[in-house]
């Protein structure tokens, strides 16, 4: 089902679309590709927003922190703004202190998508377009971006991401939503149980920039081989949680690049039984514990949300890869396609 969300301020018409298959509700944007809502069961067959977000437009546009929304050009941080390639140097648009995050001030969660619903047997779902202009952000290369949003017969959500361009340039396409499995604006997510089948991450330097070399995780607060609780460790003095006011860290995962999603993490909400599956093509992982939810948003249900709200599992190649050559390439070649794809299998 397709309706009116809202308007921008231009005029610009925001369309929302309603699926659902395999007891999975899911609502989208045009506006950023965002996930307004994502509706699962409980035990009891009680369904709930999972995922973090607001009511109007207005407040996307006015002041979300990326609230469901595919993240593009580049997910995550490039040191500066900045990055060489073919012995050119880029600058890019920096809205994080001197860094540049998730694409520039106006990256794809802040553009207009094409959307259109397909079926494809007992599956349903959206694809999305969007194509960004040579010199967008900063960004060389003109870049046309096809995201299909697929629910299964499983209810799985599944999202494929291809990208072309005219001149060499960098991509790293995610998605940002906000999971909370008791429900957005029930609390705390920090008695979720978490594991990631990763032993290393990559540490930071206090703008969150990574210092080059992976660490293990094996004795650290970021030891998520076996199944712990997000609080767990949260509170730990370790000069890497100081930095990040918590967690927000890429995680090496141990599968690397694969042709096909492979899981590799998983999170429980005791109280509730629901459960989320992540499977992924991608190397890393982006695991963010809420730290700068600061209780001056009003989500969709009407309640204030705060820090350890919600957290994020954004699957994605590693922050500021075209600066570190030892990270797998984000380069992306003229007639070559960018491809990657992220399952989210739900449970109770």
């Amino acid at each position: 089902m397709k309706e009116l969300f809202g308007r921008l301020a231009d005029g610009t018409e925001i369309h929302r679309w309603s699926l659902e298959n395999g007891g999975t509700r899911l609502k989208v944007l045009s506006y950023g590709g965002i996930v307004q809502s994502l509706e699962i069961p409980d035990r009891h067959g009680h369904y709930a927003n999972v995922s973090l977000g607001f009511a109007a437009i207005e407040d996307y546009v006015a002041s979300s922190p990326y609230f469901g929304a595919l993240i593009g050009r580049y997910g995550n941080r490039l040191a500066k703004g900045r990055f060489t390639l073919d012995g050119q140097t880029y600058q890019l648009d920096v809205n994080d202190d001197e860094n540049s995050l998730h694409g520039g001030a106006t990256g794809f969660d802040k553009r207009v998508w094409d959307v259109e619903p397909f079926t494809a047997g007992s599956d349903l779902g959206l694809v999305l377009h969007h194509t960004s202009v040579d010199g967008e952000m900063g960004y060389p290369g003109t870049l046309t971006t096809k995201v299909t949003y697929t629910l299964t017969r499983q209810g799985d959500w599944r999202i494929d991401y291809e990208a072309t361009t005219d001149r060499t340039t960098v991509v790293n396409l995610t998605s940002h939503v906000y999971w909370n499995l008791a429900g957005e604006g029930n609390g705390s997510v920090h008695d979720h149980e978490l594991d990631i089948a990763a032993s290393r991450y990559t540490p930071v330097d206090p703008g969150l920039i990574p210092t080059g070399e992976p660490a293990e995780v094996a004795g650290t607060p970021f030891d998520f081989r076996r199944t712990k609780t997000v609080g767990k460790d949260l509170r730990e003095a370790h000069q890497q949680l100081l930095y990040a006011k918590g967690f927000d860290h890429n995680w090496v995962l141990d599968k690397g690049v694969t042709a096909k999603p492979e899981r590799i993490a998983r999170l429980r909400d005791p109280n509730s039984g629901r459960t989320l599956e992540i499977s992924t093509t991608e190397p890393g992982l982006q695991f963010y514990s809420g730290n700068f939810l600061d209780g001056t948003l009003v989500g969709t249900g009407g309640a204030i949300y705060r820090q350890g709200d919600a957290l994020c599992l954004e699957t994605q190649h590693f922050p500021d890869s075209p600066n570190k050559p030892e990270f797998p390439s984000t380069t992306l070649l003229p007639g070559r396609t960018y491809r990657s794809a992220t399952v989210h299998s739900f449970g109770r």
